[in-house]
């Protein structure tokens, strides 16, 4: 069982940062491969990012502005945002996955955290 607890969210002009961090429940934390999902008002939850045993991948509306990471001795992973722009504005979830492919899938992810919101002003 793994809980996931995110953080770092809140409201930012456009051009401006943001990191969000995951904090993670148990032991086994650096055997899964983590995400982050983003849901805007009337939309599916979609894929941003996620970072397995072979490298992370970034979904192509925030290559080059968003960078994940993980500290296992923490139990952590992060999202940094730079240059926000206001459709980045959305509640962002991580996920943990045992599995280290199909990771652009929300079916592919066993763990949710609550999410955090953020907003990007115009």
């Amino acid at each position: 069982q793994v809980q996931l607890v995110e953080s770092g969210g809140g409201l930012v002009q456009a051009g401006g940062s943001l990191r969000l961090s995951c904090a993670a429940s148990g032991r086994t934390f650096r055997n899964y491969a983590m995400g982050w999902f983003r849901q805007a008002p009337g939309k599916e939850r979609e894929f941003v990012s996620a970072i397995s045993w072979s490298g992370s991948s970034y979904a192509d509306s925030v290559k080059g502005r968003f960078t994940i990471s993980r500290d296992n001795a923490k139990n952590t992973v992060y999202l940094q945002m730079d240059s926000l722009k206001p459709e980045d504005t959305a509640v962002y979830y991580c996920a943990a996955s045992p599995a280290q492919y199909g990771l652009v899938l929300t079916t592919t992810y066993h763990y949710w955290g609550q999410g955090t919101q953020v907003t990007v002003s115009s």
